[in-house]
């Protein structure tokens, strides 16, 4: 879609934990890119009013939408005190589906919160679709008059999601109703970079030029459920181009609410937590919200005690199951004993015991940095940019500068929704990121001759009257080189098998430089694509292969040998 086809551009920053969207009309975009307007959410039961929304969403029983967000934790809350919840099917935080799963398909379930399945692209495509009507709803209400053949989409996506992760993406965003020619996915670290450079220095904790030309940074992209990690180096002209290949890995900000229910099953005892969680699901929602408010004013400095708001109902569960009281339980805790004290439904505990739940995750950040910083390429960089909701964490900045202190470490105003607003940014100039570093070697699956030098001998068979060898891995980019969408690697010819017409190439991806088969440990079956080799007149020849590496997506095409004729085509990385 060209930039004259379009007069706004709308961003989803589909969260792990919190999800929202952002907006501008190419006119506002030209006078102040960081011109975005977002929208305001809150609770009908409390007084939260936030810039996004949970990533909750609730079906009725018989598997049709009903609500999203604060309206969803809510009604599922109203529906747990009556006792109506276990038919509906509640689900939270499930984005890390796609990066937990290692073979993921169009097929893929998704559990709810009771254990309750339902496929997973209509959970996803269900959410979007939701942030897509409340977006238009948005624009009616401000008498915003554009059709949506007018807006241009992007959604955004970890850098260290693998393709096929990427594409169940874009095709959920299509089944929720967005035209496919018009959505975009932007990497989130790039879309959160491309904010931090139009950011003016006055609006900065501390003046940076990392944006200079030849200057080296590193994005550090904490959201809820991973942590994601680019270095770019800025170019005489402005353009940017990674220098490492993303990475990252599961540290978000949603560990650390895991590290405070294992703290309470340690001192309830993991069956009256899980009883509570699956019998009082109004009252666990209202706990973790209160924990998820209280864990973002915690600093490493803190000596004073924090205070939770312990439910009614957790106390009587207790009493019935254990037989006695909460109070009595953590004042005898062999371990916490003198650290927590219960009165009424209020439990105080001692503020290192609370700094203690992030040691884990912010240890695991800065020990994944320090190595990344070990890299040639990495190893002169010398500002950090700490964007995503987790960044706005005191005890994570906490733990990043004094990890090193010879680094500035640079956290944006609203680093939390630094992400959404440069995805917008993206939509309108997504030509900003000119190169980017392949983050495995790709190749295809082929049938070579036989070669003693290389090949085991058990692997040779006859074809063809010689002896070959099947499921060798013809490579194409190598892991770590730098490869650009407008510099297209190829090409590598194929032919038709005898008395075909196509010939089907599959692409496999391995962390080693030089892999000899595609069946070797650590490579993975990527996608397949099928090109026609024949011409106008039937006839069938060869085809060159051109993979087009160092967008956001991998795209593929195929020029035919004879004629010239060039067909574009797509990988299926979900078949």
């Amino acid at each position: 879609m060209a930039s004259k086809d379009f007069f706004l551009v709308a961003a989803i920053d589909f969260g792990t934990t919190f999800s929202g969207y952002a907006f501008s009309e190419v006119t506002e975009f030209q006078a102040d890119p960081l011109r975005v307007s977002t929208c305001t959410w809150g609770s009908s039961t409390n007084s939260v009013m936030s810039l996004k929304t949970p990533s909750s969403i609730l079906f009725r029983p018989e598997k049709t939408f009903d609500s999203f967000g604060f309206e969803a934790e809510d009604k599922y809350s109203n529906l747990s005190l009556d006792n109506m919840h276990r038919s509906w099917f509640y689900f939270r935080r499930f984005k890390m589906m796609l990066y937990n799963s290692k073979d993921v398909h169009r097929s893929n379930l998704l559990k709810d919160e009771t254990g309750k399945e339902m496929p997973a692209i209509d959970v996803f495509a269900a959410s979007i679709r939701y942030m897509k009507d409340h977006l238009g709803d948005f624009l009616s209400r401000r008498s915003t008059q554009i059709r949506d053949n007018e807006i241009r989409w992007v959604l955004t996506v970890p850098a260290i999601w693998d393709d096929a992760a990427k594409q169940f993406m874009r095709e959920a965003a299509e089944k929720a109703g967005i035209d496919g020619q018009a959505l975009l996915l932007a990497l989130e670290p790039e879309a959160a970079s491309m904010c931090c450079k139009y950011l003016p220095v006055e609006r900065m904790e501390t003046r940076i030029e990392c944006f200079s030309p030849r200057s080296k940074y590193l994005v550090l992209d904490a959201g809820g459920g991973t942590v994601d990690i680019t270095v770019h180096e800025v170019n005489p002209d402005g353009t940017l181009k990674e220098l490492h290949k993303a990475n990252g890995g599961p540290w978000g900000g949603t560990t650390v609410d895991q590290a405070f229910l294992d703290f309470l099953s340690e001192i309830l005892g993991a069956d009256v937590l899980q009883t509570f969680r699956d019998g009082h699901r109004d009252d666990y929602i209202d706990l973790l919200r209160e924990f998820e408010t209280r864990k973002r004013a915690v600093k490493p400095d803190s000596d004073s005690r924090v205070t939770f708001k312990m439910p009614i109902s957790l106390h009587e569960l207790y009493r019935k199951m254990k037989k006695a009281e909460i109070r009595d339980a953590v004042r005898d805790h062999p371990k916490y004993g003198g650290k927590i004290t219960c009165a009424g439904d209020k439990m105080r505990v001692d503020a290192d015991l609370i700094i203690a739940l992030f040691s884990k995750t912010c240890y695991a950040i800065v020990k994944h940095i320090r190595d990344l910083l070990q890299n040639t390429s990495t190893r002169d960089t010398s500002t950090f940019l700490m964007v995503g909701g987790f960044s706005e964490s005191p005890m994570l900045q906490d733990a990043i500068k004094k990890g090193f202190p010879d680094k500035k470490v640079v956290v944006p105003p609203d680093a939390g929704l630094t992400v959404l607003k440069g995805a917008v940014i993206f939509g309108h100039n997504s030509k900003m990121i000119v190169s980017r570093i392949a983050k495995y070697t790709y190749g295809f699956k082929c049938w070579q001759q036989f070669d003693p030098s290389i090949h085991p001998k058990e692997r040779k068979e006859v074809r063809n009257n010689r002896y070959e060898v099947q499921g060798c891995f013809d490579k194409i980019v190598e892991v770590g080189q730098p490869v650009s969408p407008d510099s297209p690697i190829g090409p590598q010819q194929y032919s038709p098998q005898e008395n075909e017409e196509w010939f089907s190439a599959k692409l496999f991806a391995s962390p080693n430089k030089n892999p000899l088969f595609v069946d070797e440990e650590g490579t993975l079956r990527i996608g397949e694509v099928e090109v026609d080799c024949r011409d106008d007149k039937g006839n069938v020849s060869s085809a060159d292969v051109y993979l087009i590496f160092g967008g956001t997506e991998l795209e593929v095409k195929a020029v035919h040998s004879d004629t010239g004729r060039e067909t574009k085509a797509k990988f299926d990385f979900l078949g």
